[in-house]
């Protein structure tokens, strides 16, 4: 019986009700009319968001501003969200040791603000490892890097997600991601995936298969076009999902049936989203994501 076939008869599609996934709201996807992070909470609990995915920066001058954050915590959770996941850029991968016990210091900074405000989840994307001149990092170093970022996290109670840039020179395609998350070692270990990443970087969306559910913590959702082609492809052309041509459906599927049932995050750089009212495309997006969900499991709609 030649491979193909007998994995198919060992793991033969089931139909199974929807995940209850939590849909999320990533700033980013708002960010250009520059509302106070107080007020941008207020507008993603009433649009009907679960949760949301803050930038650190947005944290920082939150606080610069001289915002409370336990106050702003305590919001949060009044207004029936949670803190489920937060975009950082700590270089924790560098070759130079001296950047990289930087990065770690700064990656301990961010945590530990961002736990202030509940929060229990940080990217962790190959920062100062992404430029086309940058030196290709050997894979096992990689991992090193990571289980001392998992470390770090451990200790401050936030749990670093080791995610795919599609566009760096380095953690561009799921088998690197995948293989430094394994090497690490670390039983915190696991990944941040994109829909727009993933292709981007050339990787096939049958790779996610072979990820565990609970290794997959947050699925940033979003959508490409058919023009620009990939290489040239960038984060601003991003459409909300199912106005594009990636395979939502099946993605969502295949991440289901190995157990995901986590975060769907909407993260969108769309100049002409950014030029509408917020309250309009934070509604759009997530009723995006709902029609996604349920072409996804139409036996649970």
């Amino acid at each position: 019986m030649p491979l193909e076939h007998a994995c198919r008869r060992r793991h033969p599609p089931v139909s199974k009700p929807s995940p209850r996934f939590k849909f999320c709201l990533n700033t980013s996807t708002i960010r250009k009319k520059q509302i106070p992070l107080d007020k941008e909470i207020e507008l993603i609990a009433k649009a009907g968001y679960d949760a949301i995915e803050p930038w650190m920066n947005e944290i920082q001058q939150f606080k610069a501003n001289g915002g409370n954050l336990k106050d702003l915590r305590k919001k949060i959770s009044d207004l029936g969200l949670t803190v489920e996941s937060a975009i950082g850029f700590a270089n924790w991968i560098s070759d130079d040791a001296t950047e990289r016990s930087k990065g770690l210091e700064n990656a301990k900074k961010d945590m530990d603000l961002l736990k202030e405000i509940g929060g229990i989840r940080i990217a962790a994307p190959p920062v100062g490892a992404q430029a086309a001149s940058a030196p290709k990092i050997d894979l096992f170093a990689a991992a090193e890097r990571y289980a001392a970022l998992l470390e770090v996290g451990r200790n401050a109670g936030v749990l670093p997600q080791l995610e795919l840039w599609g566009f760096s020179k380095n953690l561009s395609r799921l088998g690197e991601v995948a293989f430094v998350a394994i090497e690490s070692g670390h039983p915190d270990a696991c990944v941040l995936t994109d829909v727009y990443h993933i292709y981007k970087g050339g990787s096939d969306f049958n790779g996610l298969k072979l990820f565990a559910g609970s290794a997959l913590t947050v699925l940033h959702m979003n959508d490409y076009p058919a023009n620009p082609p990939r290489q040239t492809i960038a984060d601003k052309d991003r459409v909300y999902p199912g106005d594009g041509i990636a395979p939502i459906s099946d993605i969502l599927q295949k991440m289901a049936q190995n157990g995901f049932a986590g975060v769907l995050s909407l993260e969108l750089f769309n100049e002409t989203y950014w030029n509408q009212d917020p309250e309009i495309v934070l509604m759009t997006g997530l009723q995006k994501m709902k029609s996604a969900v349920q072409a996804a499991f139409p036996q649970s709609a």
